[in-house]
């Protein structure tokens, strides 16, 4: 996924899931934003290793249990700020309609900010 900015527009998508994902989810992400709420986990945590490996542009938000060990290296955890739940209260909404699900119960959930810790994550392997 990528997002493209100019002085004219700024197109950001948005991938709302309301499971869970599988290895190397958000893999090279370019940009963009991705919202993984892991309904169907219940108690239980997040099962996929690798997790925005190669990222270098965009924020993945993560509802639920998660360890350091699963993400990529080339991802950081943040705080989440002021910002970040206004777009998940507006996103998180939207999918809560759609699908009939309670959102501030999904809100109430324990959520975690992804951002790449480079925009060029590979650059000292294919730079001369």
């Amino acid at each position: 996924m990528k997002e493209y900015r100019s002085e004219k527009f700024e197109k950001i998508p948005v991938l709302v899931i309301g499971g869970t994902a599988q290895d190397f989810f958000g893999e090279y992400m370019a940009g963009g934003r991705v919202v993984l709420l892991g309904l169907n986990l219940g108690d239980k945590p997040h099962r996929a290793r690798y997790i925005g490996t190669g990222m270098h542009g965009g924020i993945i938000y993560l509802r639920g249990k998660v360890e350091k060990y699963q993400f990529g290296k080339e991802v950081g955890i943040v705080e989440m700020d002021k910002e970040d739940w206004k777009f998940l209260d507006k996103h998180v909404g939207e999918f809560s309609n759609y699908f009939e699900f309670d959102k501030d119960e999904i809100l109430s959930g324990k959520f975690i900010k992804l951002i790449p810790v480079t925009k060029r994550p590979y650059g000292r392997i294919y730079a001369y």
